[in-house]
């Protein structure tokens, strides 16, 4: 597939990806996946999509702002280790050789499957196990893990935000939503600075770039506005297809 129709492809992929990272994260598990499948090297896909989805990151996070109100500390302490942890998870990906991340993505798919079909189940038992203080239980383990978290986001992203609300639902706030909105902030600091980084050593495909950029931006605004009436079991359903498609060219149609 070439010119208009490769072009309509990869930006209806960032409308959907900006919308399912806004409301459930794994947007990677589209657009990844639909560059590979337009002959995109993959670290050069990798690169493109996570520059491209930065705008979108923000966009949902602007759509999630009211659950947003009051985290101004939670922000900028959880976003010193995103910060950290993106900067460190880039620099990994432009260090270590191509063919390192050829061998790790299909592990990194197959976790970030695995953690969008769990997350009904780690949702249920952490709104029950949550803490509503305004640094959560085990500050420092909150603060390591979405460090770790970063560094994964930075390097391949697919699941990040199942991660943060995993961990973060388990550790901070009873409260799945006001967690969510600040996923979408911490997923977006991940995001920009790897982002930056790409820019600036790497090369990426600027065409595919803008088109994942104006179709993620508006899907965030679509899952933030629509989100939540969304059938998850439909969003997860969609990101486990694609995320196994991905996987099968991978493995099998290199």
């Amino acid at each position: 597939m070439t010119g208009i129709g490769a072009a309509a492809v990869v930006a209806l992929a960032g409308v959907a990806a900006g919308t399912m990272n806004t409301v459930v994260g794994s947007g990677t598990l589209i657009t990844f996946p639909v560059l590979l499948s337009l002959g995109v090297p993959p670290v050069t896909a990798n690169v493109s999509n996570t520059i491209g989805l930065v705008p979108g990151t923000f966009s949902g996070a602007y759509g999630y702002r009211r659950e947003l109100t009051g985290q101004r500390d939670r922000l900028l302490r959880l976003g010193s280790a995103s910060l950290i942890g993106g900067i460190a998870g880039a620099l990994l990906l432009l260090v270590l050789p191509a063919s390192v991340f050829r061998a790790v993505v299909p592990i990194l798919i197959v976790l970030a499957v695995a953690l969008v079909i769990a997350q009904p189940r780690l949702s249920r038992r952490f709104v029950g196990q949550a803490h509503e203080g305004s640094h959560g239980r085990h500050p420092v383990l909150l603060w390591v893990l979405v460090l770790l978290t970063g560094v994964y986001g930075g390097y391949f992203g697919a699941a990040q935000g199942v991660l943060l609300v995993a961990t973060m639902g388990a550790l901070l706030d009873r409260d799945l939503q006001r967690v969510n909105g600040l996923k979408n902030v911490l997923s977006g600091v991940v995001n920009a600075v790897a982002g930056l980084l790409f820019v600036l050593l790497a090369d990426p495909n600027w065409v595919y770039v803008a088109l994942i950029a104006v179709g993620s931006t508006i899907g965030g605004q679509l899952g933030a506005a629509v989100g939540r009436r969304l059938s998850p079991t439909v969003l997860r359903a969609v990101i486990v297809v694609v995320g196994l498609a991905a996987l099968t060219k991978f493995l099998f149609f290199p």
